[in-house]
């Protein structure tokens, strides 16, 4: 039973700029407190004018509705701009599950790890 209980890991969150894509990769557990920091990367990707955004959640281990809404923002930011958004995983089951439940999967192009997000 103790191995199913949440234990929250601080977030990070690193971005850089491969190979003309703004990539945006992010670690531990994402809620309400840590939202504002992906939410400042995925600014930074939308003014970078790279032609495509890759955000990396291979490493989070938990997200909540609030971070659904600030990839919702960075996802339509990027449509306006005729930009692509692409979300990688491999998803945390909790991760992944956010995305199902929410019926939010197909708003976004989701790819199952780095290498298909930036070959995509």
């Amino acid at each position: 039973m103790l191995s199913h209980m949440y234990v929250h890991t601080p977030a990070v969150v690193n971005h850089a700029v491969e190979d003309e894509v703004f990539v945006v990769r992010v670690s531990g557990s994402l809620d309400h407190d840590s939202a504002p920091l992906l939410e400042e990367a995925c600014a930074l990707a939308e003014d970078s004018g790279a032609p495509r955004t890759v955000v990396d959640l291979s490493l989070t281990d938990f997200a909540d509705s609030t971070v659904l809404h600030v990839l919702l923002a960075a996802q339509r930011a990027h449509h306006r701009q005729q930009r692509t958004l692409i979300v990688a995983g491999p998803f945390h089951e909790v991760v992944r599950r956010l995305f199902d439940v929410t019926g939010t999967a197909r708003y976004f192009t989701l790819a199952d790890d780095m290498l298909g997000a930036l070959s995509s």
